[in-house]
């Protein structure tokens, strides 16, 4: 007797924004708010917040959604933020020039942001 296997439909989708132009440190401040809460509510925090990272991250925020509504046909009201993660990426570094012929080093440092969306509809 053979049994049949189900297709395992996808739970998760993500969308990953890389080369960031902020701090790893600044941006995690606004992420671990985020985290759990759902698509609608995570989006009416990152308006109200004051901080500059607010606004690549709802950008990310807004792209997963856009995917998991377009891979999984799932409903925008249904997503929860399930994984948010920041990580450190290259540091740009340049020279800005100074007085008596010096030089004095500036370094931008850049991050990638990992945000995974869950549609809670698919669990029961």
């Amino acid at each position: 007797m053979l049994k049949k296997k189900k297709k395992n439909k996808k739970k998760e989708v993500y969308a990953l924004g890389q080369y960031i132009s902020m701090s790893a440190h600044k941006v995690r401040r606004v992420i671990d708010q985020i985290r759990g809460r759902s698509y609608e509510e995570t989006l009416m925090i990152l308006e109200l917040m004051p901080y500059r990272a607010c606004y690549p991250i709802f950008k990310l925020v807004y792209s997963a959604a856009a995917n998991a509504s377009y891979n999984m046909d799932s409903n925008k009201t249904n997503l929860i933020i399930s994984k948010a993660e920041v990580n450190e990426s290259t540091t740009v570094k340049k020279l800005k020039p100074r007085a008596r012929g010096r030089s004095y080093p500036i370094k931008r440092p850049t991050c990638h942001i990992n945000i995974v969306v869950k549609d809670i509809s698919l669990d029961k």
